[in-house]
């Protein structure tokens, strides 16, 4: 199974430290293909795809960031209502978690994805594959 590469990256939840993220990105000239960011009071976590994961972790890494590689999956979606709720309950009622879920709307005609991590990565691939739902491998 292809699996979608996704960076998560700590930073302190204050004002630029996002920019500090992305300026870095575009330093080691990676393109960033989708972005979410999680917050507490003191510490945030940024989510990102793009189209060189290994280049970018290492580079963030060389500018003191904490970063991880994450296989995440990415699940075209046609806007239309009930869509994202169908994929939700295929993966629910098999019990499988989602951690955290995020979407990718702008592909140049084609239709948004939607980005998770879950806990049985092979398993809810398989499920999904299953229920007819498509699979995509990058953004």
């Amino acid at each position: 199974v292809h699996s979608m590469k996704q960076l998560s990256v700590f930073v302190e939840n204050r004002a630029g430290s996002l920019m500090s993220v992305t300026t870095a990105i575009n330093e080691a000239r990676v393109n960033i293909r989708a972005v979410a960011s999680f917050d507490t009071p003191d510490f945030a976590i940024m989510r990102l795809v793009v189209d060189e994961p290994e280049a970018a972790k290492d580079y963030l890494t060389s500018k003191g960031f904490v970063v991880r590689i994450q296989n995440i999956i990415g699940v075209e979606l046609e806007d239309k209502q009930g869509n994202l709720n169908h994929m939700l309950a295929v993966i629910a009622e098999k019990g499988i978690n989602v951690n955290y879920i995020y979407s990718f709307v702008i592909r140049n005609g084609l239709a948004p994805v939607m980005v998770f991590h879950a806990e049985d990565y092979e398993e809810t691939v398989r499920l999904l594959k299953e229920a007819g739902l498509k699979i995509v491998d990058e953004l």
